[in-house]
């Protein structure tokens, strides 16, 4: 019998999930934006084209599916999330009009899918560069945050009222295609070591295996973490691309002043230090990460190539490549 996915949000990480899966399982995904479609359809996925923030746009999700990614981000502003109601209405809406009626018949649908919701580590707000489990209580400091926290009660909620769920905590996401090379090309500072601010990251296609065996392994309700191995300072993180593409590192500078001369978003990165620990993700998911360490990618020869073959006047243009 063919596994169902139902993907809310088709990003880029869910998107190299399903070019994982795509002979083995049949997708159906919500994009908001239509361009997001084609890439999808080549994969011989369904997309509804969907609103959260539009209750009659979400008429046609449906429940009867095996497991559910939610990977589209809570509402742009405020400190609840309108948008996870929404689709915990129209799943349970899906679910009424999927069970089988009258005597003696079966479904072959899953009436209570396994629900996987992307969050992020920003719930713990600042801890000081402290090691942080899953079971820590949260204490978000930015609006984002908060609206992360609501939406993590509702699923939690959720499991309560008897559905199936596991929230997955992701911190900084990384691959060959989502590196900070702008803001290298730019000269952007970096903090002091002494003041700096530790960060955590996973590799996109190790959050795109992640969610889909959390979806099978994971415990109804439970968060886990999902980052490498090696928290990082902000600012060696910055120098260990640098080194990798052939740039320069960036210069330091006291803390007050960086902030200064950053946005709010990555205003919250700088502010925030923790360290994950990841010991749910290897015991209870028995997940093995291929990029256990920033490194595990930057340490691939062809950065070595391409720091090789490109002058620094096209280094832009050779990193993208």
């Amino acid at each position: 019998m063919t596994v169902r996915v139902l993907v809310v949000g088709g990003g880029d990480v869910a998107l190299r999930a399903a070019r994982a899966l795509a002979s083995r399982v049949q997708f159906w995904v919500v994009v908001r934006d239509p361009a997001k479609s084609a890439a999808w359809r080549a994969l011989g996925a369904r997309v509804i084209v969907a609103d959260l923030d539009l209750w009659r746009s979400l008429a046609r999700i449906g429940a009867a599916v095996d497991q559910v990614w939610v990977t589209a981000p809570p509402a742009g502003n405020g400190v609840i999330d309108p948008r996870t109601r929404r689709l915990q209405a129209a799943l349970r809406r899906s679910t009424a009009r999927s069970k089988p009626r009258g005597p003696g018949r079966r479904h072959h649908f899953a009436l209570r899918p396994r629900m996987v919701y992307l969050s992020t580590s920003g719930v713990y707000g600042d801890r000081g560069g402290a090691w942080v489990r899953e079971s820590d209580p949260v204490a978000p400091q930015t609006a984002r945050a908060a609206r992360r926290v609501a939406a993590e009660r509702l699923w939690r909620d959720w499991a309560k009222r008897g559905g199936w769920v596991v929230r997955l905590r992701v911190p900084g996401i990384y691959s060959a295609e989502r590196l900070p090379v702008a803001r290298l090309l730019r000269g952007d500072p970096a903090i002091h070591e002494e003041e700096d601010s530790i960060s955590n990251h996973i590799h996109a296609n190790d959050l795109a295996q992640i969610l889909w065996v959390a979806g099978w392994r994971g415990k109804t309700g439970r968060a886990y973490h999902a980052a490498d191995d090696q928290p990082l300072p902000m600012g060696a993180w910055f120098d260990a691309v640098a080194d990798a593409l052939g740039l320069p590192r960036p210069p330091r500078l006291p803390r007050q002043a960086v902030l200064e001369r950053v946005g709010p978003m990555m205003a919250s990165f700088l502010t925030e230090s923790r360290r994950l620990r990841n010991d749910r993700l290897k015991r209870e998911l028995r997940f093995r990460l291929r990029y256990p360490t920033v490194f595990a990618l930057l340490a691939q020869p062809i950065w070595k190539e391409r720091r090789e073959s490109c002058s620094m006047a096209s280094s832009s243009r050779c990193i993208s490549s």
